[in-house]
C-alpha cells in the first residue's frame, strides 16, 4: 500500500473512529465476492487432502490482494473518470472494451460457483431440489439489484453477510479445535503432489484480481475522497480482505483435523458439511451449512453487480449501478449461472473448483492495467511507490505462475 500520509486533511475536521467506520464498505464487497463457495470447496479439499500444507498459499494470496485492492482504492479516489474509462483515454479504446469482457468472463465462471452453492446449501437446510432453490436465489438477487441506489443496497446487505460468515466460521474452527501448531507449520511453501489444479483454485479465489479491479467504482460510489484515504485503508482495505483470508485458513486447518489423515477427497456438499460433524455435531454442520449459502449469496450478488457494470461501462453504456443496460447485463451473470448449474454433468464441488481456476486466465491482463493506472502523473500523491510497484511484480508473477500450471494441467487433461 502506499505510505500512510495525510493528503490534503483538513486540520479543522480532525479523524475520527466514527468517521473512519462510516468509509467501511468497498474493500468488504470485494472480499464477500473472493469468499465464494469456490473458496470454501478448495479450502475444505486443501485441507482434507493435504492437511495444513497448502495454508501458505492463503497468506501469501491475501498479502498480495491487500496491495492490489489498496492500488484500486486510490485509483478510485484519483482518477477524473471511472477505471474502465480512464483505461480508455490512456490506453485507447480497445483496452478498456477489453478490460471490460476480461472482468465479465470472471463473473460467468464465478456465477457457477455462486449458483450451484446457494442452492445446494438451502437444499441441505430445507430440502427440495437444489435447482429450484438456485432459482429462487437468482429471482432474489435481481429483486435486489432492481432496487433504487442499488450500491447502497448491496453494500449494506454484503456487510450483514460477511459478519455473519465471520461468527460462523470462527465459531466451527473453534469447536473442531485444530492443531494450531501444525497450522502455522502451514505457512512454509510446499508443493504436494497433485495439488496443482487446487492451489490454481485457491489463488484464483483468494488473489482476486476481479474483486480488486471493481473496488475503484465501490470507491468512486461512495465518493472517499484523497484526505480519507488513510482511514479508508485502515477500516475497510486492510480487514476487508483479511477477513476472507482469515476465514479461508480455518476451514483449512477444521478440514485437516477432521479429514487430513485420510486423504479423502470431498465431492459432494455433504462430504463438506460433514467435516464438521465428528466434533461439533449437527450445530456444527448447520452452521457450515448456513456460511456456506451466506458465502455463496454475498458472492453472487457481489459477483454479478461488477460483471454488468464491468461490461456496460467497457462497451459505453456507463458504470453507473442503476443503468437499465447494466442491470440487464446483471440479469445476464445470473442466467448464466443457473444454466450450467442445470445443464451440467458430475460433481457440483469439483465444477466449481474448476470454474475458479479458470478464472486465473485473464487475471494477469487485468493486474497489469491496475498497476500502468496506478502510475500514471494523475494519481497525484496517491501513485505508486517503488515497493508498490514491486509486490505488484511479484503478484504478477504469482498469476502467471498460476495460469501456466492451469494451462499445463488442462493440455496434460486432454493428451490423456
Amino acid at each position: 500500500m502506499t505510505e500512510i500520509r495525510d493528503y490534503d486533511k483538513d486540520a479543522s475536521a480532525p479523524s475520527t473512529w466514527a468517521r473512519r467506520l462510516a468509509l467501511i464498505g468497498p474493500a468488504f464487497i470485494a472480499g464477500a465476492w473472493q469468499f465464494g463457495p469456490g473458496n470454501l470447496a478448495s479450502a475444505v479439499e486443501a485441507g482434507s487432502a493435504f492437511g495444513y500444507a497448502l495454508i501458505w498459499v492463503i497468506a501469501l494470496s491475501t498479502l498480495l490482494m491487500i496491495f492490489f485492492t489498496d492500488m484500486s482504492v486510490r485509483i478510485g479516489i484519483s482518477a477524473p473518470a471511472s477505471l474502465i474509462q480512464t483505461i480508455k483515454t490512456t490506453l485507447g479504446k480497445p483496452v478498456g472494451v477489453l478490460a471490460g469482457i476480461s472482468v465479465f468472463f470472471i463473473t460467468l465462471c464465478f456465477s457457477v460457483g455462486n449458483a450451484a452453492g446457494s442452492g445446494l446449501a438451502l437444499s441441505m437446510l430445507f430440502g427440495g431440489p437444489a435447482l429450484l432453490w438456485t432459482l429462487l436465489c437468482s429471482i432474489g438477487v435481481a429483486f435486489i439489484l432492481l432496487m433504487r441506489n442499488v450500491y447502497r443496497v448491496v453494500e449494506r446487505v454484503l456487510l450483514v453477510l460477511v459478519a455473519a460468515m465471520a461468527v460462523g466460521f470462527v465459531t466451527s474452527a473453534f469447536m473442531v479445535q485444530p492443531d494450531w501448531v501444525q497450522g502455522m507449520s502451514g505457512l512454509m511453501p510446499t508443493l504436494p503432489p497433485g495439488s496443482e489444479i487446487l492451489i490454481i483454485a485457491l489463488v484464483g479465489t483468494n488473489f482476486s484480481i476481479n474483486a480488486a479491479f471493481f473496488t475503484s467504482y465501490a470507491t468512486r460510489a461512495r465518493k472517499i475522497k484523497p484526505s480519507e484515504y488513510r482511514d479508508a485503508t485502515i477500516t475497510d482495505t486492510i480487514p476487508g480482505i483479511v477477513a476472507p483470508g482469515i476465514m479461508t485458513a480455518l476451514v483449512i486447518m477444521v478440514a485437516a483435523a477432521v479429514l487430513g489423515h485420510t486423504g479423502q477427497r470431498v465431492e459432494t456438499l455433504v462430504q463438506l458439511a460433514n467435516v464438521f460433524t465428528p466434533l461439533a455435531g449437527e450445530i456444527g454442520a448447520k452452521i457450515f451449512i448456513i456460511g456456506f449459502f451466506g458465502a455463496a449469496f454475498s458472492s453472487m450478488l457481489a459477483n454479478a453487480t461488477a460483471g454488468g457494470t464491468l461490461l456496460s461501462d467497457g462497451l459505453g453504456w456507463g458504470g453507473n449501478f442503476d443503468c437499465l443496460r447494466t442491470k440487464a447485463l446483471v440479469g445476464f451473470v445470473l442466467a448464466f449461472g443457473l444454466a450450467i448449474v442445470a445443464f451440467a454433468p458430475g460433481s457440483r464441488v469439483q465444477l466449481i473448483i474448476f470454474a475458479q481456476a479458470m478464472t486465473v486466465l485473464v487475471a494477469p491482463f487485468l493486474g497489469v492495467l491496475l498497476i500502468v493506472i496506478a502510475n500514471k502523473p494523475m494519481m497525484g500523491k496517491l501513485r505508486n511507490t517503488w515497493w508498490q510497484n514491486a509486490m505488484g511484480g511479484i503478484g504478477l508473477l504469482a498469476i502467471l505462475a498460476s495460469s501456466g500450471l492451469l494451462i499445463a494441467s488442462l493440455t496434460g487433461m486432454v493428451a490423456q
